[in-house]
């Protein structure tokens, strides 16, 4: 049996399967936790790739591996490879305000124009979760250390470039083996999908100044080689990665409620939304991942938990005992800003309190519809996109909430599929893994499941009374 790695270096935590290159069967599995905050040292994901390594029962039998990672990090690297300051990760708000400069600036002053210019260069308008918003802040916050910049990386490529041997002390000539894939750098701000380029002139109007990028490989190449002879796939981006994993072809959209929301599609063609909604990001086959994401999914149902002072299977109970629509009750779930819409200044807000609807069964069900009208309200913004709609997965820890999985097809208005429980992320990265080491024009077709099929009536009321009011939310203090 030859086996493969997939690692999945995600907000929270590193995960690593190891399964048969062949047929995808799993093999064994490890993992271990990252430290919180938005704004992390490279080297505490080291740290815990070789935890997650150790816990999988190492690597000695292992013939490939392909990393897949959280979007948009900033890793910038000084002429010696050294990390210049600690990564700032997608869900780091600071940006928000380089972002709005970066549109206006290239809009001659005019934000609308400026919208439009980006979306058509890069498929995207800068918010603050994209790397370049995020040069932009170091130029404007830090001058000394955006000076010492002379290559920026993600973290995927980072942690790629690490496991082939390179670090601190590399210098010029390992800087110059950096490498990432189109999925990863569609997300930069600074590579186009749409001519399959980087936009040096959009890098120095974030950084101010020309930098080392890695080099984009092809979706199934080789990366290089571990010192001990592993062959390196060229590893993607998260999203992508679980659409890999997941199997997804063109008309199946993933909905994942982690950290972030996000609602995925495999299209065929790019999109460029200049209303920003949508960003235009690619796959890890050669096609397109039209993507919206908000930045409050599963934390809202840690926080409805919390609050009514319940676990998760509580609140589950809670929120399919009480009826839909809650009776009125709305909660718009802006609880760290918000990225779908872009409104990162924006607190979250509670609607419609009557003597009728303030239960905790009321509440928990209002959260829960809340966190779902914000994923449909992504997908109707896919669909303003042209892009075809069939099928619906359903992943993430939120998915393994039973309310989630009934509330979900009434909310969306459609079925809703929840795959067998996986890491999906680690599992695409693996199957990235085999494709590098057996080669072929598409990765491996390894069996995947289908999983259970949820349905039930829409709720056409629930996102109506949810849009009467979302805009409603306060800006909080600074």
């Amino acid at each position: 049996m030859t086996l493969v790695a997939g690692v999945d270096s995600s907000t929270q935590s590193c995960k690593i399967v190891i399964r048969d290159a062949k047929t995808g069967a799993l093999v064994r599995t490890g993992r271990a936790s990252h430290p919180d905050g938005t704004s992390i040292h490279p080297d505490r994901w080291w740290h815990a790739l070789q935890v997650a390594i150790t816990d999988a029962g190492g690597l000695a039998d292992v013939s490939a591996l392909a990393v897949g990672g959280q979007q948009h990090g900033m890793v910038a690297l000084d002429s010696t490879g050294a990390v210049v300051r600690d990564a700032l990760l997608w869900n780091d708000t600071r940006s928000a305000q380089a972002a709005l400069d970066l549109i206006n600036e290239l809009g001659d002053g005019d934000s609308v124009a400026g919208a439009a210019a980006w979306a058509s260069i890069i498929g995207s308008v800068p918010v603050a979760s994209l790397t370049v918003t995020k040069l932009r802040w170091l130029r404007d916050a830090e001058p000394v250390n955006a000076g010492r910049v002379a290559a920026v990386a993600l973290p995927h490529d980072w942690l790629t470039w690490r496991l082939a041997g390179n670090g601190a002390g590399s210098g010029a000539a390992g800087l110059a083996s950096l490498t990432t894939d189109r999925s990863d750098a569609s997300g930069t701000g600074y590579w186009s999908p749409l001519s399959e380029d980087y936009r040096r002139d959009l890098l120095k109007l974030g950084l101010g100044h020309d930098a080392l990028l890695p080099t984009v490989i092809e979706p199934g190449a080789i990366a290089g080689q571990t010192p001990g002879g592993i062959v390196l796939g060229a590893g993607a981006g998260d999203n992508a990665a679980a659409a890999l994993g997941l199997g997804l072809s063109e008309g199946d959209v993933a909905i994942s409620i982690g950290t972030s929301g996000v609602v995925s599609a495999i299209s065929a063609t790019p999109t460029t939304d200049a209303s920003g909604l949508v960003t235009g990001f690619a796959d890890a086959t050669g096609a397109f991942l039209p993507l919206a994401c908000t930045l409050n999914a599963a934390q809202v149902l840690d926080a409805a938990a919390r609050m009514l002072g319940v676990d998760h299977a509580g609140l589950s109970s809670l929120a399919l005992s009480a009826p839909a629509g809650s009776d009125g009750l709305v909660l718009i779930p802006y609880l760290e800003g918000e990225r779908t819409p872009n409104r990162p200044n924006s607190t979250g807000a509670v609607h419609g309190l009557r003597s009728v609807n303030t239960t905790p069964a009321h509440f928990a069900r209002a959260a829960v519809e809340g966190m779902l009208c914000a994923m449909a309200d992504c997908l109707d913004a896919l669909r303003d996109q042209g892009v075809p709609v069939h099928r619906v997965f359903l992943i993430g820890g939120g998915a393994q909430s039973e309310a989630v999985r009934r509330i979900a097809p009434a909310v969306l208005g459609l079925d809703v599929t929840v795959p067998s429980q996986g890491e999906y992320v680690a599992d695409g990265a693996a199957r990235q893994a085999a494709w590098a080491l057996l080669g072929g024009d598409r990765p491996p077709a390894w069996a995947l499941s289908d999983g259970d099929t949820y349905r039930a009536t829409a709720t056409p009321q629930v996102r109506a009374q949810y849009a009467a009011v979302r805009d409603l939310t306060a800006v909080r203090p600074a």
